[in-house]
């Protein structure tokens, strides 16, 4: 078995999805969910998904050792941030090596970086006039949106879109794509999952 810890900030519609997607798999478990805000959405899905869910302190984050505890606690193999918006410290990131992947609502190394996400990138992708956007999920390194890119899926940026409506259409992409890719990677690196 392999566990997951998905760690998210917002309202966790794509930790959802990947729950949704996993639920049906014998050899992989979304075992918990990390969120660094207390009133984010994603504890209530959590609660709905009967997946057992965790705030922590930044000083705790960045520390490492209540999250490596919890790891331990949960046996975690691999951990996916789905919106989780702080930067992963070095003691987490020595832990987990090659097994620490991110989803960014752009086409990096465009529209990366610190403060980065969410409507500020579908804003930026509308300001500078780009056709076309998507999504890129990415191995995590010490500087925001930096790792080793893993898989990118374009959309087009029509003349009309606003912000919300490029949103949208990431927001498909990342529902369609990500968990699909978590699998493919935990596939690809693990001799203990079973190929189907």
């Amino acid at each position: 078995m392999t566990n997951i810890a998905i760690f998210a900030s917002g309202s966790g519609s794509n930790a959802e999805n990947i729950a949704n997607y996993f639920a049906s798999h014998h050899d992989i478990n979304i075992a918990v969910i990390i969120s660094n805000k207390p009133d984010a959405y994603v504890h209530e899905r959590a609660k709905q998904l009967g997946v057992p869910s965790f705030t922590f302190k930044k000083s705790d984050f960045d520390n490492g050792t209540v999250i490596l505890n919890k790891m331990a606690e949960y046996q975690i193999d691999f951990i996916v941030l789905a919106g989780f918006l702080l930067k992963v410290p070095h003691s987490i990131m020595e832990a987990f090596p090659n097994s620490i992947i991110n989803i960014h609502p752009a086409l990096l190394p465009k529209y990366g970086g610190k403060g980065m996400y969410g409507d500020n990138v579908h804003n930026a992708v509308k300001n500078a006039g780009e056709t076309e956007t998507g999504i890129t999920i990415h191995y995590i390194n010490e500087n925001y949106d930096e790792g080793d890119i893993i898989y990118q899926a374009m959309c087009e940026v029509a003349d009309l879109d606003t912000p919300q409506d490029i949103a949208n259409k990431v927001h498909t992409l990342e529902q369609m794509h990500f968990p699909k890719i978590i699998e493919k990677i935990l596939r690809k690196n693990s001799k203990n999952i079973s190929k189907y």
